[in-house]
């Protein structure tokens, strides 16, 4: 474990740490409409209350880590709505603050809670593209330009207190590099770094997680890797071949058993009756995940089915 990492405390005492499920899913369920390509963001700027109730809500399933409803907020996109660079920051900034907030509320009732974190949300460039290439890692920058894209929001969040970052759903080899060089920048940052995959043992650019692994090998502030917002069936293949490229604990949140039409920006359920997160855990466990939660479409009772499981 490297020094002042955040999650060795929980790792110490007990099997795996719990991750907080889907916010869209329950923003959309509590009302708000996320056709919209900043999807959660959008509500940090019309709604952010219904943000810290999410966060409530998976504190109260169990959840361990909250993870920040900044995805798709970066001054980019939050441009092309007409606010300025300063505004966007304090967003990114507040989506920090939203799920602090969650946790003070949580230990006010319940003052022998353990540990709780709020990690912030590091998207991939192509979550600001809006397009689904975030399952692709199709698109071209330099090291340079993927440093400016992530900078300030990495920055903010880190401003805003988060305590360790997730640099999440990311498909593409060199903006990963980036990322990664770009922590250096801020010594006191901790991350965990999860992808979207091809197959079991390629990014969804192609390259070999081998490859990606070896790359992120000499950074320290890197305190967990893994994957999420791929198909549950797929996740366990991948779990065990990332098992054997690293030392550093594992981190697997997957969607529910829906797959995503990027066109029309709904979900659908394929084949036999939906497996849940819980039905997979004994296998996940046994391929050295130690961080566990849900992606797109999983809900705080599927983060309280993993909490049963933990007890």
């Amino acid at each position: 474990m490297s020094q002042n990492n955040p999650l060795a405390a929980l790792l110490e005492t007990q099997p795996f740490v719990v991750l907080d499920g889907a916010m869209a899913t329950e923003l959309e369920a509590r009302g708000c409409n996320l056709a919209d390509s900043l999807w959660s963001a959008k509500v940090l700027m019309e709604n952010p209350g219904l943000i810290q109730e999410v966060h409530f809500d998976y504190f109260r399933a169990g959840a361990q880590i909250a993870i920040t409803a900044s995805y798709q907020a970066t001054p980019q996109g939050f441009a092309a709505r007409g606010l300025d660079v300063g505004q966007s920051l304090a967003l990114i900034g507040k989506s920090v603050e939203l799920a602090r907030q969650a946790r003070e509320a949580w230990f006010a009732q319940n003052a022998q809670a353990g540990p709780l974190l709020v990690a912030g949300s590091v998207g991939p460039y192509g979550a600001f593209l809006a397009d689904g290439s975030e399952y692709r890692g199709d698109y071209l920058r330099s090291d340079e330009e993927f440093k400016a894209f992530h900078r300030p929001r990495i920055e903010a969040l880190l401003d805003a207190g988060a305590d360790l970052l997730a640099c999440e759903t990311m498909p593409a080899f060199a903006e990963i590099k980036a990322l990664a060089a770009l922590l250096s920048e801020y010594p006191r940052a901790r991350a965990w770094f999860s992808f979207t995959l091809r197959d079991s043992e390629h990014l969804s650019d192609g390259t070999p997680l081998r490859d990606v692994i070896s790359a992120l090998a000499g950074s320290p502030q890197i305190v967990a890797l893994g994957i999420n917002c791929i198909a549950l069936e797929n996740t366990t293949a991948a779990l065990k071949h990332l098992q054997n490229l690293t030392q550093l604990p594992l981190v697997v949140y997957p969607n529910s058993g829906e797959h995503y039409d990027a066109v029309t920006k709904t979900w659908h359920h394929h084949g036999e009756a939906c497996q849940t997160l819980a039905d997979y855990l004994p296998q996940w466990l046994e391929a050295g995940a130690k961080l566990i939660g849900g992606c797109c479409r999983t809900t705080p009772k599927d983060i309280a089915a993993l909490c049963a499981a933990l007890k």
